[in-house]
């Protein structure tokens, strides 16, 4: 994972000795926004309006920050109103590629090689980290927002009218629920498993670790009684929490260290992990390939081998029980 300083390359992993072992997240700093007619967002963000074909999105199907996206883009029925690239799953010392014979898709609007080419491309003197999901403006030629969590939202809003889609992954009425129950799950679930596996300090990583299965216990009790995290209707927590659990046995059991228990050692968890993986147009978006060869290959801190691991073997289509409980699907607007 590198970084770019004043627009030049830097192949430089994450420092954690500054911070006693621990791993820590950059902001993203690309945070404009895309609204049906171009006003504000809602914190007052510079927005561009939404049209069809002016956005396409780039991803890393093995990146769980990039798939939330790739999972509203689908629910959401946005596949003819914005494209989709995708990176190769070996991150090495160029960073992110569009090397279409290690499985990339290769990049048809901007034709660039290396994924760093989109922000030098949006600012030629940009300083940060490179990360996928980007949402670029064809029409301005730039990157609009590299925030997945922003872009989660404004996939489910902006594009309502020309998709004719107004199903609703953030009901005002659920909002307060959806945002406690997405800030424990993004420290202690989502992060907490990079911060698990990324620390270089015993005790740090002990910290996080416990944190995360003391999250996971308190998800797998909220869903004893809740068929979603938000209750009867499937939100965007549950699209947010999903991305972590898919790769969970297959990649932060071993690989991060996250060794407590599997997933499919919680009866709660695995069940609800099933039926959101069977959830129509859900399974498509999930590739395991990519996501094994990403961090088996690409963390050469933690695998120096680079071995990919044949195993676990995964069977996400097994029958699930989540029917025992009120569901009543997606909200839609209005």
């Amino acid at each position: 994972m590198g970084l770019l300083i004043e627009g030049k390359w830097h192949d430089q992993w994450y420092d954690t000795s500054k911070h006693g072992g621990e791993f820590v997240r950059e902001s993203a700093k690309l945070r404009d926004w895309v609204t049906a007619d171009g006003s504000a967002g809602p914190a007052g963000q510079r927005a561009v309006p939404a049209e069809a074909g002016r956005f396409h999105l780039y991803v890393s199907l093995a990146c769980p920050w990039a798939h939330r996206t790739l999972i509203m883009r689908k629910l959401k029925g946005l596949e003819d109103l914005i494209g989709v690239s995708w990176v190769s799953p070996l991150m090495l010392d160029q960073g992110w590629t569009y090397h279409e014979s290690e499985g990339a898709s290769g990049d048809p609007v901007n034709g660039v090689e290396y994924h760093r080419e989109l922000y030098t491309l949006t600012d030629p003197h940009y300083t940060g980290r490179v990360t996928v999901p980007v949402l670029w403006d064809r029409q301005a030629g730039r990157i609009v927002n590299n925030e997945s969590a922003e872009l989660v939202r404004i996939l489910n809003a902006a594009f309502d009218d020309l998709a004719g889609n107004r199903l609703d992954f953030y009901p005002e009425d659920l909002r307060e629920t959806i945002d406690a129950v997405n800030e424990d799950v993004y420290e202690h679930i989502n992060n907490g498993v990079y911060k698990s596996g990324f620390a270089t300090e015993q005790q740090v990583y002990e910290k996080h670790v416990s944190a995360l299965f003391e999250a996971l216990d308190r998800i797998e009790a909220r869903l004893d009684a809740n068929r979603y995290l938000a209750g009867e209707w499937l939100t965007e927590a549950d699209v947010r929490l999903f991305t972590t659990l898919v790769r969970f046995d297959a990649v932060y059991h071993g690989h991060f260290k996250c060794n407590f228990r599997r997933i499919e050692d919680y009866p709660n968890l695995s069940n609800y992990l099933r039926e959101l993986y069977q959830w129509p147009g859900v399974a498509e978006t999930v590739s395991i390939d990519h996501i094994k060869r990403h961090y088996y290959y690409s963390h050469d801190t933690i695998n120096p081998t680079r071995i990919v691991p044949k195993g676990p073997l995964l069977d996400f289509e097994r029958p699930h029980d989540r029917e025992r409980l009120a569901g009543q699907g997606i909200r839609e607007k209005g």
